[in-house]
């Protein structure tokens, strides 16, 4: 045993020295589903930083050598001046009508007068200002004053909800059909300058909703010209390296080295210091030359950062915080939890930059624009209170003489949200504020005093997490594993319910924006049973509720809470009747596993009873309904599906064992016992089993099965297992396994499920190669997707989602057989 654990030890050290280095994207600030900011390119200060949907939220940081300027983060911003200004810019009234008046509505010369006037926003529910639109279609008329015609550089900016057709002074300049979710740039052209005046212009819109949400925006901006500095330079990236809490990357500028560490001590064993919204950005910086070199730090942030987009009024102001010198920004409107979506940033609650008041730090307001010149030129900007939008949050910090020996400079960034999410009807704070008695001050003055210990902590624990995930699956699959860590924790939020329980509730990032999805909670679960199963009782906890409370009346259990962030119940507009009830049986049976008792089980048992007897009577063979995996469309008689159900019911009487039902128990479980052999027969296809009982020739991944194995409940025979493995090895592609036998695109997450069926390491390490692959090649530079194409590695849909916890499936495995094992002895 020593032996073992030497060797062991030595390849964790080898291990440690082939370090990740590489992402789709790089995550910077990972907190939540608002609060998350990260590098979509390979080089840090290649590009600017992004919110996680790829909207600019910009960080930029430089180091002052001497004379000269290095930039070690972020890149400049395409910056705008607003001549025809959006409504997110300012409130506005607009007629409109949801009817046409005939074929020249789009007319200047049009008589308008029977139309209404709404103020903005238009939207498909209004909750305060703005104005209802709730039919198929609108039409907008808008005068506006243009008084330079003639300027470079102008852009028409439109986004709608669906399609949209936009006009000109009668003239059609834009159109189309899809949903634009941001801001799209039309460039004036020759063609349509022709068509601009000087003063008065109209411009005419049509939208139409399809479905779902409503809504549309417009204006015009002026591209600014650059005002980068000729003596900037961008520093050499000598590395980077991921760790599941940290990012770290290594410079050369010039006469110095500078190594920047981003730190989100999400530590889902210390929910408190987890929940905590700050983040570290740490510069250590020493001379390469044996001389000394006078070096100055600069860190900026976009005040957009506490916006959903720039076009936002923000007011910024430089805060005393006790031992913190901070720079807080938030919008004017604060709309407290009033836009519930997919494609959203924040717009209320405070963001802060701050720093040690030690440092001696000289902090000030300046425009985008002019941060960098404000910066190499030492003209600082304003020191009072700003009102209005495009500026930057700057700190500059004079270190002084660097030597040889490494001198740091530490930088916090923070959030105060305010109210997280919508819960029922009830505001819920964040959980570090749960009780109303915390200020965001405190949380950003303990953070600053605490972070040598914090760092100790995040060290261990990414040892921790390293060394299980090299010990189950190697050196790709712990790469993997650390790639997936922070993403799926920030996907979440966690919040404390009106009745005391832990909620962490998802955000279905970059699909439809539900919150606690119960099949984006099933793929996640792996990561936090294994290392908290608290957490993922809180992923649970408001399903339950939905049920017992008696607001959800169905026979199984619900899809969702609502649109992030109103969790006030299901939105989605279809039921996944045994694909819900199948998840939370399983899921409730994990947690129980993990904790050793089942008291957790028996607290929910009536709700659990009633979605088991949902699953023996129409669990086996499925009817057409929708499972998670329907991007080709819905099946009937799904064989994985099936799997779940089957899985599911076992699950409940491992519970009902548990709790001392020895009736109850053997009652189920002779029933999924009776069902898996039945299912072995009518899904078996020679070589391997069918994607539906009653279509050959078809095949698709059985992830489902599983959990009989990391449960114990030992449903199938191993050879059952080994057949479909062998199959999917000579069904792989480049970047991984498809889904099934109808597309070629896959999901990630459900290929590291598939993997951990098999006791071979060769051929787990087979399976998970090609998601290797696609996680070091994809051409799709975004957060992790977990749904791509297994031909070309790109992204088919999907990012940023906490699906990839479920990449944690064999190290859970291993973890519930270690402890079988342990209990035995």
């Amino acid at each position: 045993m020593r032996k073992y654990l030497l060797c062991l030890a030595i390849l964790c050290v080898i291990a440690d020295s082939f370090a990740q280095s590489k992402a789709p994207a790089y995550p910077l600030i990972t907190h939540d589903p608002y609060f998350s900011i990260w590098s979509f390119t390979d080089q840090l200060n290649g590009s600017v930083t992004k919110h996680w949907t790829g909207a600019d939220q910009s960080l930029s940081g430089l180091i002052q050598v001497d004379d000269q300027f290095y930039r070690v983060l972020g890149a400049e911003k395409t910056n705008y001046q607003s001549i025809v200004p959006t409504q997110e810019e300012q409130a506005l009234e607009l007629k409109y009508s949801f009817e046409t008046s005939g074929a020249d509505w789009t007319l200047p010369a049009f008589n308008d007068a029977g139309w209404k006037i709404g103020a903005t926003p238009f939207l498909d529910r209004v909750e305060g200002k703005g104005t209802l639109w709730n039919t198929r279609h609108i039409y907008v008329r808008r005068t506006v004053s243009i008084p330079y015609p003639n300027q470079a550089n102008l852009y028409i900016i439109v986004k709608h909800d669906d399609g949209a057709e936009l006009y000109l002074n009668g003239t059609q300049v834009y159109a189309s059909p899809d949903y634009i979710s941001k801001y799209r740039y039309i460039k004036v052209d020759d063609k349509i300058r022709a068509l601009l005046k000087k003063g008065e212009n109209l411009f005419a819109l049509h939208v139409e909703n399809t479905g779902g949400y409503a809504g549309f925006d417009f204006g015009m901006v002026a591209e600014l010209p650059s005002s980068v500095p000729a003596n900037v330079h961008n520093a050499i990236q000598k590395s980077v390296r991921i760790n599941p809490t940290q990012t770290i990357v290594q410079f050369t500028c010039g006469a110095v080295d500078a190594t920047i560490t981003f730190t989100s001590p999400l530590l889902v064993k210390n929910l408190d210091l987890m929940a905590r919204p700050v983040s570290y950005i740490n510069y250590s910086i020493k001379s390469n030359d044996n001389k000394p070199h006078s070096v100055k730090a600069y860190l900026g942030a976009a005040a957009a950062i506490a916006a959903n987009s720039g076009g936002q009024q923000v007011n910024v102001s430089i805060e005393s915080m006790g031992a913190i010198s901070s720079i807080k920004s938030g919008t004017v409107e604060q709309p407290v939890l009033q836009k519930r979506g997919d494609d959203l940033r924040i717009d209320w609650g405070y963001f802060y930059t701050g720093v040690s008041v030690q440092s001696k730090p000289i902090q000030y307001i300046s425009s985008e624009q002019k941060a960098l010149s404000s910066f190499v030129n030492a003209t600082y900007g304003e020191t009072a209170p700003q009102t209005g939008t495009g500026f930057m949050m700057n700190t500059v910090v004079d270190l002084g003489k660097i030597s040889a020996v490494p001198k740091d400079q530490l930088f916090l960034l923070g959030y105060d949200d305010l109210y997280s999410v919508q819960y029922f009807g009830t505001n819920l704070r964040p959980w570090w504020n749960r009780k109303g008695n915390r200020t965001i001050s405190q949380e950003m003055n303990a953070a600053l005093t605490e972070y040598p210990r914090v760092l100790d902590e995040c060290n261990s624990f990414n040892k921790l997490i390293e060394q299980d995930l090299f010990k189950a699956g190697g050196q790709k699959y712990k790469e993997l594993g650390v790639l997936a860590y922070r993403q799926s924790i920030a996907a979440h939020v966690l919040v404390q319910s009106p009745t005391g329980e832990i909620l962490f509730l998802s955000k279905e990032n970059f699909s439809n924006g539900s919150i606690n999805t119960v099949d984006v909670t099933y793929p996640s679960a792996p990561l936090f049973i294994a290392y908290n199963p608290e957490l993922m009782t809180g992923m649970l906890n408001g399903i339950f509720y939905f049920s017992e409370s008696g607001k959800w009346k169905k026979p199984f259990a619900a899809h969702d809470l609502g649109t992030y962030p109103l969790a006030n119940g299901q939105t989605y507009p279809e039921d996944m009747p045994v694909e819900e009830s199948g998840n939370m049986i399983i899921l409730t049976a994990a947690i129980c596993k993990a904790q050793g008792n089942a008291a957790y089980a028996k607290k929910h048992w009536e709700s659990l009873s009633q979605w088991v007897n949902f699953l023996v009577t129409d669990g086996f063979d499925p009817a057409n309904q929708l499972c998670t995996d329907d991007f080709a469309g819905h099946l009937a008689r799904n064989t994985n599906l099936s799997l779940k159900a089957i899985v599911g019911i076992g699950g409940y009487a491992m519970l009902a064992d548990m709790l001392g039902e020895k009736a109850i128990a053997k009652k189920y479980r002779d029933t999924a016992a009776a069902m898996a052999q039945r299912w072995a027969i009518m899904a078996n296809d020679g070589d391997h089993y069918k994607l539906t009982f009653d279509k050959e020739n078809t095949w698709s991944q059985k992830y489902n099965m599983v959990w009989d194995k990391v449960l114990g409940l030992n449903l199938f025979p191993e050879k059952v297992y080994a057949k479909e493995v062998d199959y999917y090895l000579t069904k792989q592609l480049s970047f991984g396994l498809p889904l099934d036998s109808r597309r070629t695109y896959t999901k990630s997450d459900w290929i590291l499920w598939t993997a951990a069926l098999t006791e071979d390491r060769s051929k787990f390490e087979g399976l998970i190669a090609p998601v290797y692959k696609f996680a070091m090649e994809t051409p799709t530079r975004v957060p992790l997707s977990d749904w791509h194409e297994t031909k070309d590695g790109a992204q088919v849909g999907f990012q940023a989602r906490s699906v990839v916890g479920g990449y944690y499936m064999k190290v859970l495995k291993d973890k519930f057989r270690a402890k079988a094992l342990t209990s035995k002895k």
